[in-house]
């Protein structure tokens, strides 16, 4: 499972410019069951996402496509995280 971090870089001002196609990334991460969740940062700091079903490779690759990452809207940082006990209806994320 993974926690990816998108904090707002100083091109925070162009993020209008790309948010349809960044709306449209995340879509296709929910599509390819690999998002399991995306929200904001508080405070307007940028974004998080929970990922799984994917390698970390597999991830950066997909995090580099973001329209966001690629036009440094956003810095992004994956962390890796192994679950060692979990809610019952989070049981998923042990396979």
């Amino acid at each position: 499972m993974f926690i990816v971090l998108l904090k707002f870089s100083n091109n925070k001002s162009q993020a209008g410019q790309y948010m349809s196609a960044h709306k449209d990334w995340i879509k296709q991460g929910f599509d390819d069951g690999v998002f399991l969740l995306v929200g904001s940062l508080q405070t307007s700091a940028g974004g998080g996402i929970m990922a799984h079903n994917t390698s970390l490779a597999e991830l950066q690759e997909r995090v580099n496509a973001d329209p966001f990452v690629a036009e440094d809207v956003v810095s992004a940082e994956i962390i890796e995280v192994v679950p060692s006990n979990t809610d019952a209806r989070l049981q998923f994320l042990m396979n």
